[in-house]
C-alpha cells in the first residue's frame, strides 16, 4: 500500500468548496465523530489509494504485441495432434445419444 508513515513535517492542502459541500462534509464528519479536516483527509487518502491500485492493475503491452494477440484470438482454430487425440479418446469413452 502507498500510505507512508507520518514524518516530522507534513504537507498541506488548502482548497475551496461550495458552502453546501462544506456543510455536507461537516455534517457527515460529525456523524462519524471526526473533524471535517480528518474526514476530508481520510476520504482523499482512501480515494488516492483506490485510484493508484486501479492504475497499477492495468497491464501495459506494446501495441504490436496487442494487435498480434487479438489477431490470433480472431484466427480460426486449428487443432493440433494432441487435441485431435484427446477428442478421439473422449468420443470413445462418452456414449452419445
Amino acid at each position: 500500500m502507498w500510505i507512508m508513515a507520518a514524518s516530522a513535517t507534513s504537507g498541506r492542502f488548502e482548497f475551496r468548496v461550495r458552502p453546501e459541500l462544506k456543510h455536507l462534509i461537516e455534517r457527515v464528519a460529525s456523524l462519524t465523530h471526526q473533524t471535517a479536516s480528518d474526514f476530508a483527509r481520510t476520504a482523499a487518502e482512501e480515494r488516492a489509494v483506490e485510484v493508484l491500485r486501479e492504475h497499477e492493475l492495468i497491464t501495459r503491452v506494446p501495441a504490436d504485441f496487442f494487435d498480434e494477440l487479438l489477431a490470433s484470438l480472431d484466427a480460426p482454430v486449428e487443432p493440433n495432434d494432441a487435441l485431435t487425440r484427446a477428442a478421439a479418446w473422449l468420443d470413445s469413452v462418452i456414449e452419445r445419444r
